[in-house]
């Protein structure tokens, strides 16, 4: 389905990094792009540049979006917005597993509930999820970011279910390392992120993932991209580790 088919879409995320490339491609598009995040002043200044509509919603208030999906009838949905706390389950506290699961999996839900259906009336519709690597392979650490992205991993291919017969596709996009602020986001400091997961490394920028998006889109009418993983060509997920006895800590 090319773009021509699509009018308008909602970006959540998109203040910044691969969720502000995205609202950039689908505006150079000419889609009506509604930019959805938290921070109005970055949020402003995406708008002035590209034209998009701003909304400084926090996609965990859930009353702000059911309002705003009320108001407009959404051809593309990506759902980008993401958060992520270091650590595993065995040390995890109760903001790190409620914030990761509003962020992650329930504003994911909720804004699947409240547009998909409008989709499948008018019979055209795009969800985008923005997942991770973390959705389907296991590593060490951000124990409840891999449970948040592997429930959209698995809502991604139930969607398909749930618009079978109907010209709604579904695509999930499964990054790995990208070049962008999360990594400092999550450890507060984004200096010494920048150097430990950032410099010195060849990684994908905002801007591809934002190219995988509209690759998706840009298909035929015929054709649904189902899921694409996109990492660094230096970077491989998974691996085996075995411990001997001995060596536990």
């Amino acid at each position: 389905m090319p773009f021509a088919d699509y009018k308008t879409a909602l970006v959540t995320g998109a203040s910044a990094g691969m969720g502000e490339a995205i609202v950039e491609r689908l505006c150079q598009e000419g889609i009506t792009v509604h930019a959805v995040a938290r921070r109005e002043e970055q949020l402003t200044a995406l708008a002035a540049r590209t034209g998009c509509i701003p909304h400084a919603i926090d996609v965990g208030d859930l009353d702000a979006l059911t309002r705003l999906c009320k108001e407009i009838d959404v051809d593309i949905l990506v759902n980008n917005a993401g958060v992520s706390r270091p650590g595993s389950i065995l040390d995890a506290d109760e903001e790190a597993i409620d914030t990761q699961v509003d962020v992650n999996l329930r504003a994911v839900l909720h804004l699947c509930r409240l547009l998909v259906p409008g989709m499948v009336a008018r019979d055209c519709g795009h969800v985008i999820n923005i997942t991770s690597i973390a959705a389907i392979y296991n590593f060490n650490g951000n124990s409840i970011y891999h449970a948040t992205k592997a429930g959209v991993h698995a809502l991604s291919r139930q969607l398909r279910v749930d618009c079978y017969g109907k010209r709604v596709r579904i695509t999930e996009i499964c990054p790995g390392r990208v070049a962008t602020e999360i990594f400092g986001n999550v450890m507060g400091d984004q200096e010494e992120a920048r150097r430990r997961f950032i410099d010195g490394f060849e990684l994908p920028q905002a801007k591809d993932i934002a190219d995988c998006v509209a690759f998706a889109l840009s298909a035929p009418v015929a054709v649904n991209i189902g899921n694409i993983e996109i990492t660094p060509t230096l970077q491989v997920p998974g691996g085996l580790s075995t411990m001997r006895p001995g060596d536990r800590k």
